[in-house]
């Protein structure tokens, strides 16, 4: 199964302040253990959300372009995992074991999601 461990952006993110080195080493290191255990499929940071737009799809089936800033923070994703693993429960340790991804003593969270796979449509 893979799963998708998405990383909520905070004030910071959106400001494009990168971490610190110290907190980059760390995600490297937690990436690299996953990349040893085999179940990294792919990680990356997203940039700030200024830096991208949204396409809104109509009822009438027109399209709107919103470029960003989007204002609600709280609904925005700074970064992802993709990752492969046996079940949600491994998903969740994996999630567990990253480092804090807003930094010590910061409360954030980590959302995990399951992908679908081409056989949940068979």
């Amino acid at each position: 199964m893979r799963f998708m461990m998405i990383v909520k952006a905070n004030a910071a993110s959106e400001a494009g302040v990168m971490p610190a080195t110290d907190m980059l080493e760390e995600m490297g290191k937690f990436n690299q253990t996953m990349i040893d255990a085999g179940v990294l499929i792919t990680a990356d940071g997203l940039q700030a959300s200024s830096k991208g737009a949204r396409v809104n799809f109509q009822a009438n089936g027109s399209r709107t372009v919103t470029d960003g800033p989007f204002a609600e923070t709280k609904e925005l994703i700074a970064g992802f995992w993709i990752i492969k693993t046996d079940s949600l429960a491994e998903a969740v340790e994996w999630a567990k074991k990253s480092p804090n991804p807003a930094g010590e003593g910061v409360e954030t969270h980590i959302e995990i999601r399951q992908i679908f796979e081409a056989e949940d449509f068979a």
